[in-house]
């Protein structure tokens, strides 16, 4: 088991958890419902993502690939651009903070989730051929 993966994906699920529980109390009362929106999207995502790198997690000890490392990055990266640029920007009328460069960093993160999942596909792909020569 990869400790490092195990770690980073329990974080981002309590940041998930503790972000979740705050738009829907205290955001909802202070921001519109299309930022609530959003931000709901942005945690479901993160959510998804940190169990994802909990797979990562149990799988690196059963499989050892290089691929499951870049699926880690693509993961936790993708994370930070695309659930972190929505929090900013749903929350901008709370925190006065508006950075137009945010809007195209989100799709970036998305395009990092799904190379992820394709690396998370291959390694399993290769695995099995590896298994069947066994």
């Amino acid at each position: 088991m990869n400790y490092n993966y195990l770690i980073t994906g329990s974080i981002l699920a309590a940041i998930g958890v503790a972000f979740g529980a705050m738009g829907a109390h205290w955001l909802k009362e202070n921001i519109n419902m299309t930022d609530i929106q959003n931000f709901e999207t942005a945690v479901r995502y993160q959510m998804y993502h940190a169990f994802a790198i909990l797979l990562l997690a149990v799988l690196s000890g059963r499989f050892k690939t290089r691929l499951f490392e870049y699926a880690f990055h693509a993961f936790w990266v993708g994370t930070l651009f695309f659930s972190g640029s929505i929090y900013l920007l749903a929350t901008r009328e709370i925190t006065g903070f508006y950075w137009p460069w945010l809007g195209p960093i989100t799709p970036i993160g998305g395009l990092l989730f799904i190379t992820g999942w394709i690396l998370l596909a291959v390694s399993g792909y290769k695995a099995s051929y590896e298994v069947e020569e066994e």
